[in-house]
């Protein structure tokens, strides 16, 4: 018998947001299937490890197990997993070594069956920002195809069946420099960012909902400005991450924000949102109340966010599903 948890906690100790921790956690998990007798191919993806293992009959309907190893950065102490009641804390904890993890207990579990054939991909780039072309993309591209696909992200145990599109975009702020002992004399850049991204947050888009979604989220991720403590800033860069909703146009939403006076707009990311079409028998889930909104500055708005965890998402009769959260 498996234990779920100790795999989910060893799986957390390796922190792979870093390369060389993505290669020995990857390394772990295709010499624990190994050991259970199941046959697991390797290649490398950018430099990455990527790893899938198939058992079950060849001839069967075929259902997809999708995973991803990565994780956002995070402290030493956060890849030290601790359980408190009946929860288990640590770096990907969440997003996504348990899913990981259980999928790794089913593979081993349907080994022995021969009704269905059950793919395994586990991935290494699921959270990169920086990549032009993921994995799964290029697995889906060389053939991979399945008859049922589930991504183990988060959904609470609802069946999801969309997940947000996402736009990543840089944003310059430009304001006039002045010595730090008159100020009035300036337009502080980081002071002027600030307020960018309270307008970003109150235009239309942002305020639409769908079916499943009560709005976009919104999230200022980096900011930086300023290059002496004793001088007004004149230029202020941060990445806005907008994850959109199905059916809303990211060209518009760009758009939008370039209206913005004084002020540079790059675009650095765009994923389309995930959209299978459900099963008769599926009904959504109720919606999670919107968080109240806290004091702010400029806008009377209220704070962007989503109501909705992101997707156990899944495809009948499609390519196996590469999911933007």
């Amino acid at each position: 018998m498996v234990d779920e948890r100790a795999l989910a906690e060893r799986l957390i100790t390796y922190d792979t947001s870093r390369a060389e921790e993505l290669a020995a956690a990857a390394g772990f998990v295709k010499g624990w299937l190994e050991a259970r007798e199941i046959e697991v191919r390797e290649h490398a993806h950018n430099g990455l490890p990527v790893i899938v293992a198939e058992v079950g009959p060849e001839d069967g309907p075929t259902v997809i197990l999708h995973g991803h190893l990565d994780v956002v950065p995070g402290f030493e102490e956060q890849f030290e997993p601790r359980v408190e009641g009946d929860r288990l804390i640590g770096r990907g904890a969440y997003d996504m070594k348990g899913g990981l993890a259980a999928m790794m207990c089913a593979v081993k579990d349907c080994a022995a069956q021969d009704r269905v054939r059950v793919r395994f991909l586990c991935v290494p780039d699921e959270e990169a920002e920086d990549v032009d072309e993921r994995s799964t993309d290029e697995l889906v591209r060389a053939g991979m195809r399945g008859d049922f696909a589930i991504t183990g992200e988060p959904t609470n145990l609802h069946i999801g069946i969309q997940a947000k599109g996402v736009l990543a975009m840089r944003v310059e702020v430009h304001g006039r420099s002045a010595h730090g002992s008159t100020p009035w004399l300036g337009d502080s850049a980081v002071l002027k960012a600030i307020d960018v991204f309270r307008q970003i947050e109150a235009m239309p888009f942002a305020r639409e909902s769908s079916e499943l979604f009560d709005r976009p989220s919104i999230n200022l991720g980096r900011i930086a400005g300023g290059d002496a403590f004793n001088k007004v800033p004149d230029r202020c860069e941060m990445v806005v991450d907008v994850r959109y909703l199905p059916g809303q146009d990211p060209g518009a939403i760009l758009a939008q924000v370039r209206a913005l006076p004084d002020v540079t707009v790059t675009r650095t990311l765009t994923r389309a949102p995930a959209n299978a079409k459900p099963p008769s028998s599926w009904a959504p889930p109720a919606k999670s109340p919107t968080p109240k909104p806290r004091a702010r500055r400029s806008t009377g708005f209220p704070r962007s966010a989503t109501a909705t965890p992101r997707s156990w998402s899944w495809a009948r009769s499609t390519t196996c599903c590469s999911i933007a959260s």
